[in-house]
């Protein structure tokens, strides 16, 4: 499974517990787990395992299902396969060709009420690669139309490539998590299917969509509408399925001559959102297919280095979820020391992991105060270990120097860089500091820092005075300059 960022945000995941919860109670594995008790000695079983079609009533009627329902056998066959091939059920092969197999309930049902949740979702998983592989076979009456008159079915006049398939659905469901964690991303709110086709469709740098390109979003849609049909019961998704009128309109027009969407009736066209449980099973398939994909939490138990530099690209809310969860696991003294050591230096990433420190540090106790006392003279950890004293009242505290002072603002603007890029809180910063001190760009360029020339250069770019701006420039010539 590929999506384009080689890292992708952090998600937060439900507890296991939860999700174990949710997994029993998805429509389909709740089915699968009735018809796997159900099952004996005298289920009638095909030479693929399948239900024969005279046991398929019973099937049904085990479930609830309406008799005069046509897709009752439909729901029941699938039930039995997610039965099967999870471990529900163990299926022995006839001993005549042509014989019917014998079933009898298998290992993993018990796992289902007396295993762990990690049991739990790993039987679901099970299930999920069972509805994986149909959302990607071609549509039965497809298969029909090529099918040849000896049987077989000619593949190259059906146009149907299986790799091309996976990664197509492999490409929209990426695109579907990164939407749903990444920083700014909707969350909770569900994706238009025409935007997600569109994402797997149209070029980035295509202005207008040609006819040809809308013609595939269209048939993108319809077969996205199919496959997430099939995941919902599942639990993956929360779907509402297009208008069947407007596949009626489709199948009667073009793409090109029909009509755009607009706000008020863009649901008609299909909205999707992954649940909880679905970020969990996407995630663990990326994980499986050796994608970066890290979840909050996987942090808490490493070092406080391995903390604040794996944070640093972390959006706020995760990086604080992250903190927390850290912090949990440590007492508040010997944590604010592990931080404050881990703050050090003076390469590249040291202004953002002395910003994630910072705020690490304001969700600690007053326990924490000796570690903060004793880093008051540190010319790198100085300055914030003045801010955090003063921020929990108290009245000792030594006043910064100029240059603590100057040496400090560099730094934070060069972590609020890293962190943000030319964001408008930067900006407004920026500006604040050009105005209160009308002098600041005679001394910035002096401050022994190594990022003062890239945060004077930043300052010149953001300040929209064009004089200041200048001057900032010229702050930052001077700087490099004095670096050599």
């Amino acid at each position: 499974m590929s999506v384009s960022p080689a890292t992708l945000p952090p998600v937060l995941l439900h507890s296991e517990a939860e999700l174990a919860r949710a997994a029993l109670a998805t429509p389909l594995l709740s089915r699968a787990v009735r018809l796997a008790r159900w099952a004996g000695p005298d289920t009638r079983v095909g030479a693929g395992g399948e239900l024969v079609d005279a046991q398929l009533p019973a099937a049904a009627a085990e479930l609830g299902l309406d008799a005069d329902d046509p897709d009752a056998a439909a729901y029941a066959s699938e039930a039995w396969r997610v039965a099967v091939d999870t471990g529900l059920v163990e299926v022995t092969d006839a001993e005549e060709e042509g014989g019917e197999g014998t079933v009898t309930q298998g290992e993993d049902l018990a796992a289902l009420s007396g295993g762990s949740p990690q049991d739990v979702l790993g039987i679901w998983l099970g299930a999920l690669d069972t509805v994986y592989a149909d959302a990607t076979v071609p549509d039965m009456e497809d298969l029909l139309d090529v099918l040849e008159e000896n049987g077989e079915v000619d593949f190259s006049e059906l146009g149907w490539d299986p790799q091309a398939e996976a990664d197509f659905l492999d490409g929209v469901l990426g695109n579907l998590y990164l939407l749903t964690v990444g920083d700014g991303a909707a969350g909770e709110e569900p994706v238009p299917l025409p935007a997600l086709a569109a994402s797997m469709i149209v070029p980035d740098d295509m202005g207008e969509p040609t006819d040809d390109i809308l013609e595939q979003v269209s048939d993108a849609m319809m077969k996205l509408d199919d496959q997430f049909r099939l995941f919902e019961p599942l639990g993956l998704v929360e779907y509402q399925p297009v208008d069947e009128a407007l596949m009626a309109d489709i199948d009667d027009e073009t793409a090109a001559d029909a009509p755009a969407p607009d706000d008020e009736d863009v649901s008609r066209y299909g909205m999707v959102r992954l649940t909880p449980l679905g970020l969990y099973g996407i995630r663990a398939r990326m994980l499986e297919a050796g994608v970066d994909a890290p979840a909050v939490g996987d942090l808490a138990d490493k070092g406080a280095d391995a903390l604040l530099d794996g944070t640093s690209g972390f959006p706020q809310a995760a990086a604080q979820a992250e903190i927390e969860q850290w912090l949990a696991r440590h007492e508040p003294l010997d944590a604010a020391r592990e931080l404050l050591t881990a703050a050090r230096g003076g390469d590249e990433g040291a202004p953002l992991r002395r910003l994630r420190c910072q705020q690490a540090l304001s969700l600690v106790g007053d326990e924490a105060e000796p570690a903060l006392r004793d880093v008051l003279d540190d010319p790198e950890l100085g300055g914030l270990a003045r801010v955090w004293l003063a921020e929990h009242g108290a009245t000792d505290v030594p006043a910064p120097s100029e240059a603590l002072v100057f040496w400090l603002t560099i730094d934070t603007i060069a972590a609020q860089l890293a962190a943000e890029g030319n964001s408008d809180e930067l900006q407004g910063l920026v500006e604040g500091l050009a105005q209160q001190h009308s002098g600041f760009f005679d001394t910035a360029w002096r401050v022994e820092h190594p990022a003062t020339a890239d945060v004077l250069e930043a300052m010149g770019r953001l300040h929209p005075d064009k004089k200041v701006a200048k001057q900032a420039r010229k702050a930052a010539f001077k700087a490099r300059s004095q670096q050599g």
